[in-house]
């Protein structure tokens, strides 16, 4: 089996949810990994029109109507935010843009609103839909919709903030987590910013709808990281929105954006001039995401980090799913892949949107790299290469269909397993493990009724996805 040359397995693993026959592919169709980067950057998308809405139809369901359902005890809002974790497993599984879904990750961890808050499952989803439509599109307008969404204000008190006792917890989070960063702001700059975010209401457990109330917005000249307004109209919209322009297209945030960027797709620990030309990137184009990521991809850093980043519990899961071909129809039920698979995250401890802290879950390599984590993937691993899925409406290829050829000798067919789920040739270590997993010789001829494919199968596929290859990306 061809495999990709290491440069493009390099950029399409860390910017998809593992690479498919049918994703190598798509990349060679392109003309190379660039062109293909360029492309999923380009192509408009309707995040509508994936369909799996459908499959968990309380997430069409209206805010007033889903409030109504959870008091009623009709179903539970936890049960609808289980419903939107699911969803987002099965974009990263199936969707044909994985830049969109794993950019949709970052920044909805960047502006993160957990899904377990309280009571914040009326407006979850279509943050969510916001987060995702702006993902590879401006910062300024992400920024500005994902801290004026009622989910957000609800989140962090800014929906309940008045002028006589406003809330710092947005203000303040806006400036140490959504821009400038630690450091880079005062106490008197994080009470400014929660003044200016006064009057942004939420009709909380009634309509649930989102309004401005003049006479809750606060008066009087305010200064943020080099803003500054008088702030002498009851209606504060227009210096809210120019705070947050402000501070999309501050230095400090560019830095930040950057920082962060090349910690999730280049190295834990970040080189300066790699993040200061990102920095200039971002700043130039006038706070665009795509023009950043090109610059990174073509950076000779991120040339210089292949497997040098650890793929975290969900992209373990999703990736194991994808490269074992399994193929995930519509739920009927609790038991049904669809659904248990957020349960599986959730086991390796990364559910989506479950980080109990507004800071979004690490980016780093070292907070996945517990012993328990470790045994954890090993685990699911055995289960899923025996077979052992523990759900239902999900079917695999049969092991004997991985077979290239009427008969192979086992370090061939370690080595072809290996292109097909690692993507790469299998190295004499790798052979050896496996032929030890199975207790057979390198030069044993493998075919179609060999024990291989019944007994022994689940030993060998565990072997190669706990190698470090599949882990390292």
């Amino acid at each position: 089996m061809p495999v990709l040359p290491v440069e493009s397995r390099h950029l399409v693993n860390r910017f998809s949810y593992g690479i498919t026959p049918a994703l190598a592919e798509e990349v060679r169709a392109a003309g190379g990994h660039l062109a293909w980067f360029d492309q999923q950057l380009d192509t408009a998308h309707d995040g509508s029109a994936d369909g799996l809405c459908d499959w968990w139809p309380d997430l069409h369901l209206d805010a007033v109507t889903l409030w109504q359902r959870n008091v009623s005890g009709v179903r539970s809002g936890s049960s609808v935010m289980w419903d939107y974790g699911r969803r987002s497993v099965l974009r990263r599984l199936t969707s044909p843009r994985p830049v969109l879904e794993v950019m949709h990750e970052f920044w909805e961890n960047h502006f993160h609103v957990p899904i377990i808050a309280d009571n914040i499952f009326p407006l979850r989803a279509p943050y969510g839909d916001v987060i995702r439509k702006h993902a590879l599109g401006r910062f300024e307008d992400l920024l500005t919709e994902a801290v004026l969404h009622p989910a957000m204000l609800m989140y962090l008190g800014a929906a309940t903030s008045t002028k006589l006792h406003p809330n710092e917890n947005l203000g303040r989070e806006l400036l140490e987590l959504h821009t400038v960063g630690v450091g880079n702001y005062s106490e008197a700059e994080v009470k400014d910013a929660a003044r200016i975010l006064t009057g942004w209401r939420v009709d909380l457990y009634r309509t649930w709808s989102p309004s401005y109330s003049n006479v809750d917005h606060w008066l009087g000249p305010v200064s943020v990281m080099g803003f500054s307004a008088a702030n002498l109209l009851p209606d504060g919209r227009e210096v809210t929105r120019a705070l947050l322009s402000h501070l999309a297209h501050h230095p400090a945030t560019a830095r930040r954006i950057a920082n962060k960027l090349v910690r999730q797709f280049v190295s834990d620990v970040p080189s300066e001039p790699l993040v200061g030309r990102l920095a200039a990137t971002y700043l130039a184009n006038d706070t665009a995401i795509a023009p950043v990521l090109r610059e990174l991809v073509g950076s000779a850093e991120f040339a210089a980090s292949v497997d040098q980043k650890l793929r975290d519990p969900d992209e373990d899961v999703i990736a194991t799913y994808r490269l074992l071909g399994a193929s995930v129809a519509p739920p009927t039920g609790d038991s049904s892949a669809a659904n248990q698979v957020y349960w599986t995250l959730y086991s390796l401890g990364l559910a989506p949107w479950n980080w109990p802290r507004p800071d979004g879950q690490p980016v780093d390599a070292v907070s996945w790299s517990s012993p328990s984590r470790a045994l954890a993937s090993m685990s699911f691993h055995w289960w899923l290469a025996g077979g052992q899925v523990g759900a239902t409406d999900v079917s695999f290829p049969t092991p004997v269909s991985h077979l290239p050829q009427r008969k192979i000798l086992l370090r061939d067919l370690v080595d072809h397993l290996s292109r097909q789920l690692l993507h790469r040739p299998a190295t004499k270590v790798l052979v050896q493990a496996c032929c030890e997993a199975v207790e057979l010789d390198p030069k044993t001829i493998v075919t179609r009724r060999t024990d291989l494919f019944t007994w022994r199968w689940q030993r060998l596929v565990a072997a190669i996805l706990d190698s470090p290859s599949f882990y390292h990306h």
